[in-house]
């Protein structure tokens, strides 16, 4: 097991990372973050309360995006897929979206992420942002806009975000 962020490291990266989105963006009006239900939200609440902080004077579009149904994986291994809660209550038709989800693997969850978003309209835009870029196990063509950290790892490893409720002991492991 390797440590890959501390909990002061996660918070700083956090913090390059909302930073970075307003530094690309000027205003936020035909902006939708959207975080990819379940582990992509833990980041993106993050991300938009630390924007929030940085251009107070903004009104932020924030929603959350269950992709389970649009999986190709759906139907595998028999078993029972509980979805999550979908709250997008934007028409995105037109809109800059940007994606966020916590590790970036084989791409499936952001292709699914991509076809479900057309269910609430045809936006201008897509970008992916990622606290943890694992890019050497990419089965489709998928690249982040804005990363955390790139980690070189084995297919057989995992990377574990670890969130604490508290805001006391986040981290990412990897994870043999």
């Amino acid at each position: 097991m390797k440590t890959l962020f501390t909990h002061e490291q996660l918070t700083i990266t956090i913090q390059r990372l909302a930073h970075q989105l307003v530094e690309q963006i000027e205003a936020f009006e035909d902006v939708v973050i959207i975080g990819i239900q379940p582990r992509g939200i833990h980041l993106s609440d993050r991300v938009v309360k630390a924007i929030q902080a940085i251009v107070p004077c903004q009104k932020i579009q924030y929603g959350q995006l269950d992709t389970t149904f649009y999986r190709d994986d759906v139907h595998q291994n028999n078993s029972i897929h509980i979805p999550s809660a979908t709250s997008i209550d934007y028409n995105l038709e037109g809109k800059q979206i940007i994606l966020i989800d916590d590790v970036l693997h084989t791409g499936r969850t952001i292709r699914a992420a991509m076809d479900a978003l057309i269910d609430f309209g045809r936006p201008k835009h897509v970008s992916l942002m990622v606290l943890i870029d694992r890019r050497f196990s990419r089965e489709l063509p998928i690249q982040p806009d804005f990363v955390g950290q790139s980690v070189d790892t084995m297919y057989s490893q995992k990377v574990k975000v670890q969130w604490d409720e508290h805001n006391q002991d986040h981290k990412v492991l990897l994870l043999d």
